[in-house]
């Protein structure tokens, strides 16, 4: 009974629903118990077999204690050593109670089934950790007191207690993490204690204004931001195994529908968080790249890295693709003495650590890869590092290659045989790497295309109807955008061979409004040859000649075009060149298939509405959207690219 009742005190909702939620798990526990078929419960079934949990408070240098939930092998009266493996995390160590045992537990069950002594902690301020929670608290390089702390010092602190405090470890610790964790991991890796030897930041949340989960270009990240921060950033006066559930009264099915009648940003807090949502508030108090985001991203900090490090990322992240792809580079750029190695594969957020990874959606990958990555990646570097196993030779970067669906292994990201080259938009709609072939005539203009971005009708993210987010969008065929008017598509002829892109993608446009300010959303497609098979692994009737795979999307707000920190208008009718990062790629777009890009100005609501005048969005009223003709120009020195490293 006591386990139950602190059981029933963890699950969130209401005293019912607790009950409701708490039978639905003891019947599905015991069905798959019966059955014999569910790996979960085998796990978990495992785990209390060969595993003793126990749970301690943590001091810090400061004097704030962490909730830790330690995870030790039973056979350590054999004299045997194990490494530790540290995850400290925002979300909750949760269950609570020495008696409740997580279902897995490891990176992976590879780990647990090895022989590690593995610890989660609550980070400071959540859940059942005492003091007060920073979302991405600034790291302090000169610390000059005890009362200097920050993620690198409370993950010193954590790491200089388990080494003196638990039995039976060998002295080596490893750390890991996935999204916010994964940033946790990060710091571990800065300043890190001398007994930590392998770091494995995975989708790391890195810079939430450039590029992870709340920003992309200066772009705010709407739907994901709301319905995130409706729990992440709820106060919580105390200490407590209970979460805060995530706005839930949306009244509809139809994300659009919700937030087009939400209106404008400064609705959020006037109609839905009445100012008590702090992490919010941040948002909307700073617009711009200031010192108050500068301070929260790692990259700055990444020298003189000691522990071997292995970043791992996957190309259809719907939060953090930017995160891995500049922990790995803000580390390599420093010239590391130890390991420093990049995983980049065809999942989703965190999908290397659930599934099987053979398909997302429509598209098939050809094998087992998350499989494959715990097995021959993952679990072989830890135990080099941490168990003096045999070094597995694992490359610089091991890359999934999507399209041609290989694994690839390069001695240095992006691979050192590859060329830049420019998919030129052209006025006939087509799309190569050749440029427009136009005589300019003295004082002639250049050619455009031109289209209307109306605020009240923007362009859907998916086509979807759905209220949570979802990763679909991702690997979506664009079809549904490519018939709208204020969508312009260009287009390749059908390859006569394959073209494989490794690297870097960024828009290269020149564009001109009658507003003041326009976001700019560019999306680089794969379109399918019209005899593709019909193999889509979850819908038979799916038609996939002509589908439009979205290899990569990014948006670009282009009032940040010359400087993040210090906005500019846009002077209706001038020539703009707006140029942004789309974050890498590896992709082969197969002989018989063409490429094609779409560009809008609006991404909804994914993305917050640009009201194309140069004001504070965040402090915006319906009165300040307007519609815009935006144009993009095509030819001369005004000749609007996509820009792609071709392997060769």
């Amino acid at each position: 009974m006591k386990n139950a009742s602190t059981l029933l005190n963890w699950l969130p909702g209401s005293p019912l629903r607790r009950v409701t939620c708490f039978i639905v798990f003891v019947l599905s526990i015991a069905a798959q118990a019966v059955s014999g078929q569910s790996s979960v419960s085998q796990d978990s079934l495992y785990i209390r077999e060969h595993y003793t949990k126990m749970e301690r408070m943590v001091p810090m240098r400061d004097g704030v204690r962490l909730f830790t939930s330690i995870y030790v092998p039973k056979d350590i009266s054999a004299g045997k050593k194990y490494p530790i493996l540290l995850n400290r995390t925002p979300y909750s160590v949760a269950p609570y109670g020495e008696e409740l045992y997580k279902l897995t537990i490891g990176p992976s069950m590879h780990f647990a089934r090895d022989g590690y002594i593995i610890v989660y902690q609550d980070v400071r301020g959540k859940y059942m950790s005492e003091g007060d929670f920073e979302a991405y608290r600034p790291f302090i390089p000169n610390k000059k007191s005890k009362t200097d702390i920050d993620e690198s010092s409370d993950t010193f602190d954590t790491i200089d207690w388990l080494t003196k405090n638990i039995e039976y470890h060998n002295g080596k610790v490893g750390s890991w993490g996935i999204s916010a964790p994964g940033y946790y991991a990060t710091m571990t890796a800065v300043d890190a204690h001398p007994a930590l030897k392998v770091a494995s930041p995975q989708a790391p949340v890195t810079d939430w204004f450039m590029g992870d989960d709340r920003h992309h270009n200066g772009a705010f990240f709407l739907m994901g931001t709301f319905a995130f921060l409706s729990s992440y950033g709820a106060p919580r006066p105390a200490p407590t195994p209970k979460g805060t559930p995530a706005f839930s009264a949306y009244g509809t099915p139809d994300s659009y529908e919700f937030y087009k009648k939400l209106g404008p940003l400064k609705n959020v807090n006037e109609k839905i968080f009445k100012n008590q949502n702090r992490i919010w508030n941040q948002m909307m108090e700073n617009e711009t790249y200031n010192d108050f985001w500068k301070a929260r991203t790692p990259v700055p900090h990444l020298k003189n890295i000691k522990p071997a490090v292995m970043v791992v990322g996957g190309w259809f992240d719907q939060e953090d693709l930017y995160g891995p792809l500049k922990t790995y580079q803000g580390i390599e750029n420093n010239k590391p003495k130890s390991p420093n190695l990049l995983v980049m594969g065809p999942w989703i957020h965190g999908g290397w650590a659930r599934g099987t990874g053979e398909s997302l959606g429509d598209i098939r990958f050809g094998a087992r890869t998350s499989e494959f990555y715990q097995k021959e990646i993952e679990l072989p570097y830890f135990n080099h590092f941490l168990k003096d196993q045999p070094d597995p030779a694992l490359p610089k970067a091991y890359i999934f290659e999507t399209g041609s669906n290989q694994w690839k292994k390069y001695d240095q990201w992006p691979p050192k045989n590859t060329v830049e080259k420019k998919l030129y938009f052209h006025p006939d709609g087509t799309l190569s790497f050749t440029p427009t072939m136009t005589t300019m005539q003295a004082g002639a203009k250049p050619a455009f295309h031109e289209y209307t971005s109306d605020p009240d009708k923007p362009v859907p993210y998916t086509s979807e109807i759905r209220i949570i987010r979802g990763s679909d969008f991702m690997y979506e065929d664009q079809r549904f955008a490519a018939t709208r008017p204020d969508v312009l598509v260009y287009e390749s002829a059908p390859l006569e061979q394959d073209v494989t892109i490794s690297g870097n993608v960024f828009a290269d446009l020149f564009i001109s409004s009658t507003g003041t300010d326009a976001d700019f959303v560019v999306k680089l497609i794969d379109v399918y040859p019209g005899d593709a098979p019909n193999d889509s692994p979850v819908n038979p009737n799916m038609k996939m000649g002509g589908f439009q795979l979205l290899v990569r999307g990014e948006v670009m707000r282009s009032k940040f075009r010359n400087s993040f920190s210090k906005p500019e208008p846009l002077v209706p009718g001038k020539i703009e060149h707006v140029k942004f990062d789309m974050q890498d790629a590896a992709h082969c777009f197969r002989k018989g298939h063409k490429i094609m890009v779409q560009v809008q100005s609006s991404w909804f609501p994914l993305v917050d509405r640009n009201p194309q005048q140069f004001v504070n969005i965040y402090k915006a009223s319906e009165k300040d959207f307007k519609k815009a003709n935006h144009r993009i120009y095509l030819s001369g020195s005004s000749s609007s690219y996509v820009g792609v490293r071709v392997l060769e």
